[in-house]
Parts: C-alpha cells; structure tokens; sequence
C-alpha cells in the first residue's frame, strides 16, 4: 500500500489536467466491473456503456441535475471491494483492466477536490477503516452497518455532482446464523469513522454557516468538533454545488498567522455574519454547555451572537469551562455578558472569553464566586473595549483585577460594585489614579471602604456625571466632606446616598458647594440630615433641579419650604416618600415668592402630610403638570381645590390612588379645568368616587389615555357614560374590585372596546366567565385581565 500511495503522489499533478474526464471514467468503469460480476445464469440488465465524451444528459437520460455528489468514503468502499476479490493490478486476475481503469478514474475524480498536502488524511483513512495491521482486507464489505447512513457523510467538495447509481447487494459467502455476540456487541455508529482529524478540515470547509448548523445537528460529538473551529480557520470562499468546465479558485483557507486577502463580497459576507445582532438568554435548568455550544454555532450565520445572558444554571449538568470555550471560539462579536449566580464558572471560562471575543464591552457578574482576579485580568488585558463592568457578589474578586482594569481598559466608563468583601481602599484607589481613567458612572454598595475611597473619589472622578453610594458603613462625616472639598467632582451632575450614616448638615453642604453643576440629589435613609443641612445645601447647589427625599424622617416642611424658596427659579422635581418629619403645623411663610419652575410633585405615604402642607403647595408651585399624592389620608377636598385652581400650566399626569378622603366635588373641578390637557389620571383607591366623576370625564376629558377607577364605587352607570363619550378614545382602562359591574355593562365595554388595548377587570364578582371569555374573543386587540 506504500507503494500505492508513492503512486499516487507522483501522478497527482498530472491528474489535475485530466480531472473532467474522472467523472465519466468511474461512472463507466464502474458499470462494467459491476456488470461482469453478475451471476451469469440470471438475466443481465446492463448499464449503458459511456464514452469518453458522454455527457451528462446522455448519463441520466434526461435534462435533470445529479441527484447528489458521491461521499468520499463511498468510492473508497467500493474500491476496497474490488481489490479484496479482483486483486489491485494482478494482470493474471479476471477483471485487471476494470480494476485498473476504476483506480485510475478514482485518481481523477480525487484530484477535483484540491487535496494537496491532506492526501495523507485519505492515506490514514484507508489504512484505519478497511486494513488490518498486517496489511491484509478486512472482511466485511461496507464501511455502512445501514446503506441509509452514508448519506450522513459529507463530500469534501460540493463543486462536483455526479450520478451514483444504487449500491448492489452485498455478497453472502456463507449461511448467515443468528448469535447472541452478534447482539451483544455494540457496532460504532458510522458517523464516528472518520477521525476527528478528517472530520475537522471537512468543517472548515463547509460553505456557509447554514451547512455547520445542519451538521451540529447529527451528534453531539460533531456539535462539539464544530465548536472548536475558530472563525479565523474557516475558508474563504464559498464552494460551488455546480461542475463547471473552467478551473475554480480554490478554497482560501484562514489558518492561524496566515494572512488571506478576500474579495470584497467575501468581506461583506463576514461583516454581516459577524456584527452581533443576536441577542441569547439561558435560565436555570436551560442554561447548559450544550446549548451554549448550539448557541455558538446556529449564531454565527444569522447576524452574530452579540449579547448573552445566563441566569442560574442546571445543578449537575451547568454550564462550564467548555460552554465558554465554544463562545469564545465561535462568537468574537459578543459585546455583552452577563453572568448571574452561575456558580460553576471560574477563570477559565473568563480566559476563552477575553482570548475569543476582543470587542467585549459590557461584563456582569452576580453571585460568581469562583471567579477570582485572574479571570478579570484576562479580561482587561484582552479586551480594550470594555466600558461597562458590574461585580456583585463575588466573593474573591480583590483590589488586583480593579488595578488591571483601570490600567488597560481606556475606554471603562461605568463601574458598579457590589456586596464585594475583597475591595477595599486599596482597589478603589488603583481603579481611580489610573491615569487612563474616564469614569463617568460609579456605584459603591456595601463595601468595607474608608474616608480614604472618597477622598481619592473627590480627587480623581474629574469625568464622574452620576456617583451612588449604598451602605457604606465604615465611611463618616470627613470623608463626604473631604469628597465635596476636593475640588474633583466639577462635572458630577447626579448624586444618590442611601443608608450613609457619614451624610451629616455639613457634608452635604461641603457636597453642594464642592458640585457646581449638580443637577439630581437623591437622599434615602439619611437620618443624620435635618432642615438646617437642607437648607446650606439648597443656597450652595445652584444648578440643581430634582430633589428626592425618601424615609429622612428629621426634615420637616420647614426645610421644605425653604428648599422651594430658595431653588425657586431651577427646581424642577420634588419627590417625598415616607418621610415621617413632616406634620401639618401652621407656619407663616412669604406669599409673594412662589416656585414657577416646579412641574413635578410627588408625595407618597407621609401620614403628617395634611390640609394645610397642601394649601402651602398649592399657592408656593402654580406651574405644575405632574401630581401625585399617595396614601394621604389626612388631605381632603378642600386642601386639593386651591392646588388644582391656582394651577396655569394645565396637569397632564394626576395620581391621587389611595386618598380616601377625597369625593367627586374635587374629581369634577379637575375633569372640568384641566380635562383639555389631562391625559393619566389614577384614582385606584378613592372609595368616595362614585359615577358623578365618570360622567364628568366623559364630558370634559378631551385627551385622557389612561383611566384607573379600581376599587372605587363605580357601577354600570358610570361605563355606559364613559361609552357615550363623543370624543373620548381611552386605551387603558382599570375596574378592578368595582363589584358593582355585572354582565350588564357587557354593551358598553364592547364600545369602548374599540379603542381600548388594555382592560382590567379582576375581582369584579358580578362579572360572568362567560361574559369575560365573549369579551376576550370579541376585542382581540386588548390585553384583558380577568
């Protein structure tokens, strides 16, 4: 066989030239031998004979294309067969001349597949699959336990079709006899034959991504083979499925440190299969490495996989280091990772990904605590585009991965870190005196830092825009302060504080006089902040415009009023919720100055927030366009009037849910003198509501969108005033526990049906489930719930 192969070699430039004419030859000497072998005493059907310029047509007999290449390992089967009965050229044997002549028309159909140096693979394939060790046939004929099953194999080139006529019976040499080793004994399965080896330059050789799909498809052996084939190994250029008379370009295959010039269609093709359109999320039990190996190859021919999420993962059979491998060698277009309680990843999942995929910009990790700093290292050094990184809960991430993130990645702008014991001073310190460093978004949550970490904050963050700080135990009263002095935060715009028991009167001052440009304050659980630190602060922060309080239970309307006086002209925002300060004392403040840029007010859940803060309110904030007063039980309708009449602007946005002291009289005064510009309004809660406010919004409320009249003491009445509304086209309506609506309203809901794409109508006993499934069949267009 050495000899053979020594033969082929030295002819294989030769049969290039004469590779059109191996087709033919094979066909043709392949009938012959076929035919000479059939027993003679039956009746002989022979097969058309062929010339050396038959053609195709003359082939087939008709104008139709082949059927379908011949497998590789098919010709080679059948060649094995006719060496092991005719002998390979024995001039004394019967049929030498067919023998020879079917190698040799072998030797030109081989040469149409641009083999080059891989004539060694075909030479390891013969040698592993039909000889023995001592060089002698293996008995047994077909390499195919099923004929079915060789289509399974994949020709290693589609730029020929030829035509294969059916496979002859196998030859029985002796009486076949049923044995129990016969059953017991697995056969391998035929699509494990070939080597992985051989498998692997067939892969990369497929034409498009659609094809790598089918064939991930036959095994998870393959899906896996397939999955270890970078994108920078796969040809060039697309092969042919048609036989064409001129020579071909052959195959440019990518291999690694090898550049390979493309035409510009093929550089398309790779922008457009590679630009990370796809979008992929795997929770719990779903997230596993073979769908993360699936995911890898059905991706990357339909736009690119370029953001993932896995969320949780199967208890035994998770996803790990090979998942990621298959991601990071299939997919250098993710942009977006997010980790989240995946527990059986480590750094070497961090490695395939930051050695695959360079164009990662955002990374999040959550309750990882196998991923230590070397994981992150790989990352920032590997992957230059990072600009967004999230860490929470990990538990041996340290002050070394920050210091690597901040000294290779330019382009980091976003940091948030979470419930980290690892990082300390020292890591918020390198990650800011980088002098690469351009945050403009930083989130601190409970974290074991010092006064240390803001002073360098207030030093360094000169890009910072928007700064949160959650639970920060160990920072006191000098570090917010030092952090204002600074001197760094000129740019910061956005400043949030919760549970920071270091936020006192003078810190806050120091932070307002230290951030010329803050425009949002968000203070929650803050209880060492009082009216006088509101006040420094509101005189010292000129440009702010939202002002958010939220369980600061020392502040008081005294503050508050100040805050409105003295932000009179920029203040744009209010915001109080649960703030337990406030009580409804009288206090004189100046009428003549009042807040005219205020257009949005919300309080929610201040018990001490009564008639006389909301007459306050109502005179101090004319030009408001959003309200909203949750679970104020202590204000009623005469507090609410001077608000709703002293208001020029025109409300858009009104919430008064759960305020369950207030009647209609209030609700048609609003529907009458804002109706030409309301658009929301929610009075869920208000069990004084009756119908009188739905035939008043039916009359006044031109524009209204959204409509919610849950648990108010609404009944038929009121839905059929909404329904004879002439030019009302509400979209979003809410019933919900109106138990005084029955099957009877069924009329009017079908004609506000016609606008409507949102009804709910839970806990409306009086409601028949036939009523509600005619309704959900009839508004097709609505979202119901029943």
């Amino acid at each position: 066989m050495d000899l053979l192969w020594g033969y082929v070699t030295d002819l294989l430039s030769f049969l290039r030239r004469a590779s059109p004419l191996g087709l033919l030859l094979w066909n043709q000497t392949r009938q012959q031998w076929t035919g000479n072998k059939k027993p003679r005493t039956s009746t002989q059907v022979r097969e058309p004979k062929l010339s050396s310029n038959a053609t195709y047509e003359s082939l087939l007999g008709t104008n139709k294309a082949f059927p379908q290449p011949i497998p590789l390992p098919e010709m080679v089967d059948f060649l094995v067969d006719v060496w092991e009965q005719e002998g390979f050229f024995r001039s004394t044997a019967p049929g030498a001349t067919s023998t020879t002549s079917l190698t040799w028309a072998f030797l030109c159909y081989l040469s149409n597949f641009n083999m080059g140096d891989n004539i060694a693979r075909l030479r390891d394939f013969v040698y592993g699959n039909k000889f023995r060790g001592d060089a002698t046939f293996c008995p047994g004929g077909s390499i195919y336990p099923n004929p079915k099953e060789s289509s399974l194999f994949l020709s290693l080139g589609h730029d020929v079709d030829v035509y294969f006529p059916p496979r002859k019976r196998s030859r029985i040499g002796a009486p076949f006899l049923f044995r129990g080793e016969i059953f017991e004994q697995q056969q391998p399965a035929s699509i494990e034959v070939l080597p992985d080896e051989c498998l692997f330059e067939v892969f990369r050789r497929l034409p498009g991504g659609e094809d790598r799909s089918i064939c991930a498809c036959v095994s998870k052996h393959w899906l896996m083979l397939l999955t270890s084939i970078r994108n920078d190994e796969i040809c060039a250029k697309k092969a042919t499925q048609s036989i064409s008379s001129e020579p071909e370009e052959p195959l440019l295959c990518n291999k690694k440190g090898e550049v390979v010039g493309l035409s510009g269609d093929n550089n398309k093709d790779k922008e457009r299969e590679g630009d990370g359109y796809l979008s992929r999320c795997l929770e719990g039990k779903k997230a596993t490495d073979v769908r993360l190996a699936s995911i890898a190859v059905g991706t990357g021919h339909r736009g690119g996989l370029g953001k993932l999420s896995i969320r949780g993962s199967h208890s035994t059979h998770g996803v790990t280091t090979l998942g990621f491998r298959a991601i990071g060698r299939c997919c250098p277009s993710l942009r977006v990772l997010s980790l989240w309680d995946v527990s059986s990843v480590g750094d070497e999942g961090l490695y395939e990904i930051a050695n695959g995929c360079p164009l990662l910009e955002k990374l999040d990790l959550s309750k990882c605590p196998a991923i230590s700093d070397d994981g992150l290292i790989a990352i920032a050094k590997k992957c230059p585009n990072l600009a967004s990184l999230t860490i929470e809960s990990c538990s041996n991430i340290g002050y070394k991965s920050l210091q690597a993130i901040g000294s290779f990645c330019h382009n980091l702008t976003s940091v948030s870190i979470k419930n980290c014991p690892l990082v300390g001073d020292q890591g918020i310190s390198s990650l800011f005196s980088s002098t690469s460093c351009s945050l403009t978004n930083l989130k601190l949550q409970g974290l074991s830092i010092s006064d240390v970490s803001l002073a360098v904050i207030g030093h360094y963050g000169k890009d910072l825009t928007e700064l949160v700080l959650i639970g920060l135990e160990n920072v006191k009263e000098r570090g917010f302060w030092v952090m204002g002095k600074g001197q760094g935060l000129q740019k910061l715009r956005s400043f949030t504080v919760t549970s920071c028991q270091g936020v006192t009167d003078l810190s806050l001052e120091a932070v307002g006089k230290g951030c010329p440009n803050l425009k949002h304050l968000c203070l929650r659980k803050c209880s060492s902040v009082s009216d006088i630190g509101l006040v420094s602060f509101s005189n010292s922060a000129i440009s702010l415009e939202s002002l958010q309080l939220e369980e600061c239970h020392t502040i008081t309307g005294y503050g508050l009023c100040h805050v409105l006086f003295s932000s009179g002209r920029k203040l744009k925002a209010l915001s109080l919720a649960k703030c337990l300060g406030f009580k409804d004392l009288v206090f004189g403040f100046p009428s003549v100055v009042c807040c005219t840029s205020l257009r949005s007010l919300s309080v929610r859940n201040c018990p001490g927030f009564g008639n006389f803060s909301m007459n306050m309110l109502g005179k101090l904030c004319p030009h408001l366009q959003h309200l909203e007063l949750n679970g104020l039980h202590g204000i009623t309708d005469e507090a609410l009037l001077p608000l709703i009449e002293n208001s020029v602007a025109g409300l858009l946005k009104v919430n008064l849910g759960n305020c369950v002291n207030l009647t209609d009289k209030v609700i048609t005064v609003l529907a009458k003198l804002h109706g030409v510009t309301l658009e929301q309004l929610n009075l869920d809660g208000c069990k004084k509501v009756t119908d009188a406010s739905l035939v008043a919004i039916a009359d006044n409320c031109l524009f209204l969108r959204e409509l919610d009249a849950s648990n108010c003491e609404i009944t038929n009445s009121g839905i059929a005033a909404l329904a004879s509304a002439l030019q009302l086209n509400l979209q979003i309506l809410s019933l919900s526990g109106c138990s005084s609506i029955s099957d009877m309203s069924l009329a009017y809901l079908m004609e506000l049906g016609r606008t409507l794409l949102g009804l709910n109508i839970q806990q409306c006993n009086a409601i028949s489930g036939r009523m509600v499934d005619f309704l959900v069949e009839r508004l097709w267009r609505c979202d119901i719930l029943s």
